[in-house]
């Protein structure tokens, strides 16, 4: 049976919501991919050109993606900074090669190509490259497997990281601090949790940059939106580090199924000697592990150094481009080798 795409203004994410909603829970339910992210998400981030794109087979929706033009016929998915992976859901066994070509004729004018960012290989297998397909590895991404007690968990963790952790304990301890970690999950403690959360981030790098989290930014309005409408349904958790009264670390957290995603980690970089963003993870992962409530802890993001401590596990993530016609991906692949030509000459004296 053939594919039909049917396009909507992303004005209309919240009339198609469950449709939306039962198609990603069928093709991985991951929580940034659900109408809780994606609706806040557009309202602050979103251009207005955005179209919601939704493929049928029959009476069935076996994919669905929020896109937006890139101008001389391209097309993209919908991804700011703050979706860990690309607006792009698709039942497993429906691969984008085979999806991606009736989409390019749906979509308005002459479409010459559609790129989907940040793919998942847990969920989506990279194509074979050719004359209409291709993919780009991205970056790894890191994850923590629930599938043990904590304390076997903990004990394979490396030496270093148990044994500086244990110092910075009882260092902390025997200078008369308590430690507590605090988890928030009510919709109204998240507004004083991000402004918590806004002065950890401004103690450090992301004060000059313009995408800390503030309550008049568009940073804080998302954040906001977003948590407090998981925490109604359950699947926020803001996790908050003190040190006496004071806070030193925490992490925005959503939920789907049995995952865990860990979107944002903050630290006061006053205390960083004392390593206060490590001490929340032990405490808040002995938490997770103990609940039974997840099998995975999912950090999202490009694999950093601190991942590492608590994980060896990594996978890849990618992008794909489709083309409307072979001669555009053979022109593009033209134009890189020769820009790569250009590079590798070398630079002649003008003496």
């Amino acid at each position: 049976m053939t594919i039909a795409w049917t396009l909507y203004p992303a004005a209309q994410l919240s009339r198609l919501s469950a449709k939306w909603n039962t198609l990603n829970a069928e093709s991985g339910n991951l929580p940034f991919l659900d109408t809780a992210f994606l609706l806040p998400l557009l309202e602050c981030f979103g251009s207005g050109a955005e179209r919601i794109a939704i493929a049928q087979r029959g009476e069935d929706a076996v994919a669905a993606a929020i896109l937006l033009p890139l101008g001389r016929g391209r097309w993209h998915t919908f991804q700011p900074s703050q979706l860990p992976l690309g607006a792009w859901i698709a039942r497993p066994g429906d691969l984008p090669a085979n999806l991606l070509p009736a989409l390019i004729r749906a979509l308005p004018g002459i479409t010459l190509s559609v790129g989907l960012t940040q793919l998942d290989s847990r969920f989506v297998t990279p194509p074979e490259n050719g004359p209409l397909i291709d993919h780009l590895d991205y970056i790894e991404t890191a994850w923590v497997d629930i599938d043990t007690d904590f304390e076997t968990y903990w004990n394979g963790r490396g030496k270093n990281l148990r044994t500086n952790t244990r110092k910075q304990r009882s260092k902390l301890e025997n200078e008369g601090i308590q430690l507590a970690l605090d988890v928030l999950t009510r919709p109204e403690d998240i507004a004083a949790a991000l402004a918590e959360y806004g002065r950890l981030e401004a103690s450090g790098w992301k004060v000059g940059t313009g995408t800390a989290v503030a309550p008049d930014n568009a940073q804080g309005r998302f954040y906001r939106a977003m948590l407090e409408a998981f925490c109604a349904q359950g699947r926020g958790e803001v996790w908050r580090y003190r040190f006496g009264d004071t806070t030193v670390a925490m992490d925005l957290c959503i939920a789907a199924g049995r995952t865990l995603v860990i979107l944002k980690t903050a630290f006061d970089s006053n205390h960083k000697t004392t390593s206060p963003a490590t001490l929340l993870h032990q405490d808040a992962f002995r938490r997770v592990f103990e609940s039974g409530s997840y099998d995975r802890i999912e950090f999202y993001g490009r694999v950093m150094e601190w991942h590492t401590r608590w994980t060896d596990r990594a996978r890849k993530l990618f992008h794909i481009t489709a083309y409307r016609w072979a001669v555009i991906s053979q022109a593009r692949a033209l134009a890189k080798r020769f820009r790569s030509q250009q590079e590798a000459q070398p630079v002649l004296s003008q003496e």
